[in-house]
C-alpha cells in the first residue's frame, strides 16, 4: 500500500533494483524486472528521505517474498542528478500485481492506525516530484549471468548500459562473448542482462554492471581488453566475431552509473 500515485497501470509496481537478486533457477527461468524512474525534491532532508526508505524497506519490501530483488539507485553519473531509480524483480508477471497486495496487507500490519499509515506515506511521496516513467524487462539468464554476493555494507557502482537491438534477426555472440570476457572479469562484481518487456521502445537490450568502486570500471575495461585477446588471438577471427555480434544491435547506446543503497538491497 505503498500511497505514491506513480502509477497510471494497476500491474506496475511500487518499489524497486539494483542488487538485483536474482535466484538461479535450472534450467534458468526469466524473470520480470521493474523499473520506476523517480525524481528527488531538493527540498527536503536527503537523511529523512533514506530513513524513511529504510523503514519502509525494513517492514514492508524486506517481508514480501513476491519481491525476490529490490534496489534503490542513486545518481553519480547520468543525465539528471535527481533520478531516484526503484528496481524490484519478480518470478512472474502475475506476481507483479500480487505483490501489491501483499505490500498493502503488510503495510497496514506496519501501520495499523489509519491516519497514522497515511501520515507515512504522506511523508515518503513528499520525497519526491510528481513525474515518474515505469519500465518492464525481461531477464536473459540464457547469455550468461553473474549473480550479486554482497561482501561489503557499502554502496556499489551500478553501471547501467542500454543498448539498442537491430531486431533484423542477424547477428549473434552474446553468450560466446559473456562467456569468454564479461562472466571472467574479476572487477565485475554481477552482471544481469534484460529486454524490454513493456514500456517505450521495444529495441532496449539492458545491462547491469555491479563493481565495487568507480576506478574498477577502468580497470574492468583494460582487463576485458585482455580477455578479448586471449579469447580471439587470430585478428581475423576476431574481426569475424564482432562483425557478427555488431549485427545484434544499431550501434546507439546510453551509459548510466549509479549508487546503490545497500541498507535497502534484496
Amino acid at each position: 500500500m505503498r500511497k505514491r500515485n506513480f502509477f497510471s497501470l494497476r500491474m506496475l509496481i511500487l518499489t524497486f533494483l539494483f542488487c538485483i537478486t536474482i535466484y538461479a533457477q535450472d534450467p534458468p527461468k526469466p524473470v520480470f524486472i521493474t523499473m520506476t524512474t523517480l525524481h528527488r525534491n531538493y527540498n527536503t532532508d536527503s537523511k529523512d528521505w533514506k530513513a524513511t526508505e529504510q523503514e519502509y524497506f525494513d517492514k514492508v519490501t524486506s517481508k514480501n517474498d513476491l519481491i525476490i530483488g529490490s534496489e534503490i539507485l542513486t545518481h553519480y553519473y547520468t543525465e539528471n542528478s535527481s533520478e531516484v531509480i526503484l528496481v524490484s524483480v519478480f518470478k512472474t508477471w502475475e506476481d507483479i500485481e500480487k505483490a501489491q497486495t501483499v505490500s498493502d496487507e503488510l503495510a497496514k500490519k506496519a501501520w495499523p492506525d489509519e491516519k497514522a499509515r497515511a501520515a507515512f506515506f504522506d511523508k515518503q511521496n513528499s520525497y519526491y516530484m510528481p513525474m515518474h516513467s515505469d519500465e518492464i524487462y525481461n531477464s536473459i539468464e540464457t547469455i550468461g549471468m553473474k549473480e550479486f554476493k554482497a561482501t561489503t555494507k557499502e554502496p556499489m557502482i551500478v553501471y547501467i548500459r542500454k543498448s539498442q537491438m537491430s531486431m533484423s534477426g542477424k547477428g549473434k555472440g552474446m553468450k560466446e562473448y559473456n562467456e569468454k570476457v564479461t562472466l571472467k572479469d574479476p572487477f565485475i562484481k554481477a552482471y544481469y542482462p534484460f529486454r524490454h518487456a513493456w514500456g517505450a521502445d521495444s529495441r532496449d537490450f539492458m545491462e547491469a554492471y555491479f563493481y565495487d568502486s568507480f576506478a574498477d570500471i577502468e580497470k574492468s575495461g583494460l582487463k576485458q581488453d585482455e580477455l578479448i585477446k586471449a579469447a580471439w588471438p587470430n585478428e581475423a577471427d576476431s574481426k569475424a566475431f564482432f562483425d557478427q555480434l555488431k549485427l545484434v544491435f544499431t550501434g546507439i547506446h546510453g551509459d548510466f552509473i549509479y549508487h546503490n543503497l545497500p541498507g535497502v538491497s534484496k
